[in-house]
């Protein structure tokens, strides 16, 4: 039985390029004993499923579906199957980022180190659609506290990059929320506070998170999506006791969200 599942979902935006250099990420990692679990939601582009098909590394296992049900629902999918085989820890990837060669083995070597901990994230160094460094890495705060305590304004980790124990997903019973729009983590996150989860973070940057203009004009404004994040917020002050603060964070983001898309970026710059 090996140690890790790690789970990924593509859908047919993913460019080939990107898709790659993740992959690549993950198979070249300095801890080996893993198995790599990715979901199509719905149809990908066909040289991205040439390139995964023609894949002959044994710890790959593909699923395959004809219609896009969204992110939540993909990682869900993923976890029904990997959590009844017995997996010691669950990795998280997205197919346009890239992983350190080392983040595995450091991560693991955390959680070992601290068994009261149920998820371990880290810092993330940012790159553009080209890979170009953008000279911005976001760091969080590693202590479990200070993670708490972080998540009244923002989330505590960088969603791809974090490494969960088994014991996040038997505490709170259920794997990604589907309630809120586009707001999978953040719901996730509340759940796993709500139900005694311990969060907390490396130092160390593990993942190349690339930024797009569609991570910006799909994914980071319309009022959908921020009135989404608005009700989740207040509920999350309101259910955790963050207080007046918690609110007023969660007002100002939703203001920022339905801004200019320059607002948004120069926000998104100064404030990350």
């Amino acid at each position: 039985m090996k140690q890790v599942a790690v789970i990924m979902s593509l859908y047919k935006n993913d460019k080939l390029e990107y898709v790659k250099l993740a992959v690549e990420s993950i198979l070249n990692q300095t801890f080996k004993d893993f198995d790599f679990y990715l979901q199509y939601d719905g149809a990908v582009r066909t040289e991205v499923d040439a390139y995964l098909s023609g894949l002959s590394d044994s710890r790959i296992e593909i699923r395959r579906r004809a219609d896009n049900r969204g992110l939540a629902q993909s990682l869900n999918d993923l976890l029904d199957i990997v959590m009844p085989k017995g997996y010691e820890y669950i990795a998280r990837m997205d197919a346009d980022d890239i992983s350190v060669l080392d983040r595995f083995e450091k991560q693991i070597a955390f959680l070992e180190a601290h068994p009261k901990v149920d998820m371990v994230g880290g810092a993330i160094n940012e790159i553009d659609e080209n890979g170009n460094d953008r000279g911005k890495i976001v760091r969080y705060p590693c202590d479990p506290e200070a993670c708490r305590k972080f998540f009244s304004k923002r989330n505590p980790v960088a969603h791809p990059a974090v490494m969960f124990r088994k014991s996040f997903f038997e505490k709170v019973s259920s794997g990604y929320p589907t309630d809120f729009v586009r707001n999978e983590d953040t719901r996730l996150w509340y759940e796993g506070y709500r139900n005694g989860c311990v969060i907390a973070n490396l130092a160390d940057v593990l993942l190349e998170f690339r930024m797009t203009d569609d991570m910006f004009n799909q994914r980071r404004n319309g009022f959908v999506f921020a009135k989404s994040q608005l009700e989740l917020r207040k509920k999350i002050a309101a259910d955790l006791g963050y207080g007046v603060i918690s609110y007023f964070y969660a007002y100002a983001t939703f203001l920022m969200m339905i801004s200019p898309n320059w607002v948004i970026k120069l926000a998104y710059r100064l404030l990350r």
